[in-house]
């Protein structure tokens, strides 16, 4: 079997703006496989962004980019490193850690905020990503206003 790629450099000026989007470069296996453009991939992530208040289906995510579900959530995970949803939940949990250090908000009104249905679904998903309830996030981290170091999960970040 022959490879197409030589080398697994990236062309220039690419690993530049994928790391500015705060993604890993991709291996040499995704390399071969595909992933999605850069700016597909940021047209998708800013909607996620803008939009982290409502529901997001797969199918609204996919069609940002012009593209059937299935391939773009293929697409996204080998880019990404994690499944579309997924990544929807941390940036979800990111948002709300902003907001929990900055805001007076109770823990219901900013669960709403970011999108989340139930204030006791905000917090199982805000305890299994970062090790603490949002309550205790607050008491903790919201009057110093610095996150806990290590613990708190971009939504870019790789999933271990």
């Amino acid at each position: 079997m022959t490879t197409i790629w030589a080398s697994t450099a990236p062309a220039p000026g690419v690993a530049p703006r994928i790391e500015s989007l705060g993604l890993p470069w991709p291996s040499a296996a995704r390399d071969r496989l595909g992933t999605l453009p850069l700016s597909r991939l940021r047209r998708v992530t800013d909607y996620i962004q803008e939009h982290l208040d409502q529901e997001l289906t797969l199918a609204q995510l996919s069609a940002v980019v012009c593209m059937s579900p299935f391939h773009f959530a293929r697409l996204f995970q080998r880019t990404t490193g994690m499944p579309p949803h997924r990544f929807v939940v941390r940036a979800r949990i990111d948002r709300a850690l902003a907001l929990l250090t900055v805001h007076e908000s109770s823990v219901g009104g900013i669960a709403r905020a970011v999108g989340f249905r139930t204030p006791s679904h905000f917090s199982t998903v805000f305890r299994r990503i970062t090790g603490i309830t949002p309550r205790a996030y607050r008491v903790t981290y919201g009057q110093a206003g610095q996150a806990p170091r290590g613990r708190a999960i971009s939504p870019r970040a790789a999933v271990s």
